[in-house]
């Protein structure tokens, strides 16, 4: 069973290269692609296991690949390194991701027709054997993860709470902070 992290073939060497340089700092890969243009982009996506990556989490992976890819030197030409989280509305790039985000509605591609059509949209209802399960309007389709070519989570409502939800639950605040904020404030006036 493939993943959809990485799509072409310089896609795949990147993942490869950078792969266990991710992991070594406790991140996981959810997708890399070398983008053209005037100069080159080289997006990476990662997250925690558990979710929840930050600006500073995205700095360390870029300071540690970036090196990295000094060395190796696998792009010919300039390129720019972009680090970021996936985003609420997420691709669903690893089989795993399906069962994680069940429940919550995603648009699906796959590489060639099924039934006459390519694009499906519909809640995510996880996985069984090789294939991922969607609600659509017809009823529950299970779709081989192989036949993929891309997908995503749709931003809701739903989506957007739980995306708070989670990062309320994982943040600690230190209450007595904003204390010594509000005092020092309070001071100044």
């Amino acid at each position: 069973m493939t993943d959809l992290i990485a799509k072409t073939a310089i896609d795949r060497r990147l993942a490869e290269i950078v792969t266990p340089t991710i992991e070594g700092l406790g991140f996981e890969l959810v997708r890399i692609r070398l983008m053209g243009g005037n100069t080159k982009t080289l997006q990476i996506m990662a997250d925690k296991p558990d979710g929840g990556i930050d600006v500073a989490d995205c700095g360390k992976i870029s300071v540690a690949v970036s090196a990295l890819l000094d060395v190796e030197d696998p792009i010919e030409d300039a390129y720019n390194l972009e680090v970021s989280s996936p985003g609420i509305d997420r691709p669903l790039t690893r089989f795993k991701d399906f069962d994680a985000w069940k429940g919550y509605e995603a648009k699906i591609e796959t590489s060639e027709l099924i039934e006459g059509r390519k694009r499906f949209k519909g809640l995510v209802a996880g996985t069984e054997g090789d294939e991922v399960l969607v609600e659509i309007d017809e009823g529950t389709i299970g779709l081989k993860f192989d036949w993929l070519a891309d997908a995503k989570l749709v931003l809701t409502d739903e989506l957007i709470t739980e995306m708070l939800r989670q990062k309320k639950a994982t943040e600690k605040v230190d209450e007595a902070a904003f204390d010594d904020i509000e005092e020092e404030s309070s001071e100044e006036e």
